[in-house]
């Protein structure tokens, strides 16, 4: 079957399904919920749906720790659910893309229980090792989320890798009857109706054989010994040609620590490409070093930097993915925006990347300008990564100091709950006790309330992802950065055989002269798109937008 390229001309709505719509009144999200939402994902301009994982799950990790790859959990509603708005999408020209977790399992998985039992053919689906012979670990990786990479374990008498959570053991990709086992899975979604795959944190799955201890590592060590190891491309060779090629559908992988030259050994196009899209983190860390713990003054210069980094690089070769939020992260107003300028900020960072070359995905709330959580006890946190960073780093530091750094840094910022309406709850849910949280301004931003201001983010979101569509340009034109020296403005043009435009995006909270750039007379354009009421030519006002046209 031939692959063709439709990602190219989607616009994605992430849903974190735990915290987007309960449907039928227990208080956890579901996809009663979901489908009860498609005209409102759809009125966005939004036609795909990538869901974060809906499969059975102790809930570890929030679903990321995975206990049956081939079923959808009870609490989301089932299958039955699941393939209604599978239907529900497609009917309305929508694709769904489910996440493929398979770097690591559940501990509860059947693999794993038989595994840690010895029992064939299971035996060496994980990676066990016996402590070394003085009794030390058997090498000195982290894990990214608790403490060592290695938990013993008293069944099999053997330590297993965990690169994340103790609860989520990593899978032998060296063994062929796990790769076997991941083209099954592939198989089912595929053959069930499903567009493709989100897939987590991919580019660890092939470590450095030996296991040998890092020492040029300071922290994260074994990064550099799993990350892009030796036989990556082969195996996703081996899942491409054995099973996606023969589906029209989209692979979207999940990339920490990438830049576009290893990007591109991935998915430049052409007959060896083995991802479609990668999710880079570069633009994520304009305020921080490498992750959102090590936070840092946001620099315009450094998300500038990013940005057209990945445009140029990849221009002609690979296809960027696009996005400002999703589940892994703090909200993007409370990081890169302005609460103070809550409205203008939203509307500016929208703008910021949906001109860009690429595919947007637009993250559940985003389109509301939901904001960073901040809870009155570190108890309240969910998150297996917060709690481990709360209890073990920054420990000499106040109470006060410790939460602080949760409200700047953890990822529960995005995954309360999503405010529909001003009512109990933020109308997420008839319950009385929701599985989580919701962020105490759920009275003054929420979607119902939006829906009746014409000014709204909400509505903004609709006019910018509506041009976007509208404009050849966005789709193919070239990218040039103007005024890559300023601290205030990012500015960029999009240009090809028949308009161009010119997007302005002021990050500052005081006015800022502006000059257009040479060749760019504002005079003769048309003003699509601006955040202010008449806006003046020569200033811009705190955090605002402009998206100029020349036909």
């Amino acid at each position: 079957m031939e692959r063709t390229k439709w990602y190219k001309d989607k616009v994605f709505y992430q849903i974190w399904p735990r915290s987007f719509k309960d449907g039928d009144g227990d208080g956890m999200g579901d996809l009663h919920g979901v489908y009860e939402k498609l005209d409102y994902i759809q009125s966005l301009g939004c036609d795909g749906i990538w869901f974060s994982p809906l499969y059975p799950s102790p809930g570890a990790d929030c679903g990321y720790d995975i206990a049956d790859y081939m079923d959808i959990a009870p609490e989301f509603g089932g299958m039955e659910a699941f393939k209604k708005v599978l239907d529900g999408a497609h009917q309305r020209g929508m694709k769904i893309i489910m996440d493929l977790v398979v770097n690591h399992t559940s501990d509860e998985h059947e693999w794993f229980q038989k595994s840690r039992q010895r029992i064939d053919p299971y035996t060496d689906y994980y990676i066990w090792r016996p402590a070394k012979k003085n009794g030390k670990l058997p090498n000195n990786w982290d894990s990214l989320f608790e403490g060592k990479a290695w938990t013993y374990d008293e069944v099999r008498g053997e330590y297993y890798m965990h690169l994340f959570a103790i609860k989520q053991p990593d899978l032998n990709m060296d063994n062929p009857l796990v790769r076997e086992e991941v083209k099954k899975i592939l198989k089912f979604w595929l053959d069930l109706g499903v567009d493709g795959f989100r897939e987590d944190v991919i580019t660890f799955i092939s470590k450095t054989e030996g296991l040998p201890d890092d020492h040029i590592m300071p922290a994260s060590k074994g990064l550099n010994l799993y990350n892009h190891g030796p036989h990556i491309h082969e195996y996703l060779t081996e899942f491409r040609k054995d099973v996606l090629d023969h589906y029209d559908c989209v692979t979207l992988a999940e990339a920490p620590m990438v830049n576009p030259k290893t990007a591109l050994t991935y998915i430049q196009e052409g007959p060896d490409q083995e991802i479609d899209m990668m999710i880079q983190f570069q633009t994520q860390c304009a305020d921080s070093f490498l992750s959102d713990y090590y936070p840092m003054k946001f620099s315009l210069k450094k998300l500038k930097k990013a940005f057209t980094n990945w445009q140029k690089k990849l221009d002609g070769r690979g296809w960027n993915m696009l996005y400002m939020e999703n589940h892994d992260h703090p909200r993007i107003i409370s990081r890169y925006g302005s609460e103070k300028f809550w409205k203008e900020s939203g509307k500016m960072l929208a703008v910021s990347y949906l001109f860009q070359k690429g595919t947007p995905f637009v993250y559940q709330g985003q389109e509301i300008g939901m904001l960073n959580w901040r809870p009155e006890s570190p108890d309240m946190y969910e998150d297996v990564q917060t709690k481990w960073e709360y209890a073990n780093h920054a420990t000499r530091k106040s109470d006060k100091k410790r939460l602080q750094r949760l409200w700047r840094c953890s990822r529960d910022s995005a995954r309360t709950l999503v405010q529909w309406d001003d009512s109990p709850n933020a109308g997420f849910t008839t319950s009385d006790t929701p599985w989580f949280y919701v962020n105490q301004n759920y009275k003054d931003i929420n979607v119902a309330q939006q829906e009746e201001d014409p000014d709204s983010i909400l509505n903004f979101y609709r006019k910018a992802i509506a041009l976007r569509r509208k404009l050849s340009c966005v789709r193919d034109g070239n990218y040039i950065e103007h005024f890559k020296g300023s601290k205030k403005l990012y500015c960029y043009s999009r240009q090809n055989g028949f308009q161009r435009i010119l997007v302005v995006c002021s990050f500052s909270d005081k006015p800022v002269r502006f000059k257009e750039p040479r060749d760019f007379p504002v005079d003769t354009a048309r003003l699509e798109l601006c955040n202010y009421e008449n806006p003046n030519p020569k200033k811009l006002q705190p955090y605002e937008t402009r998206v100029y046209l020349w036909r």
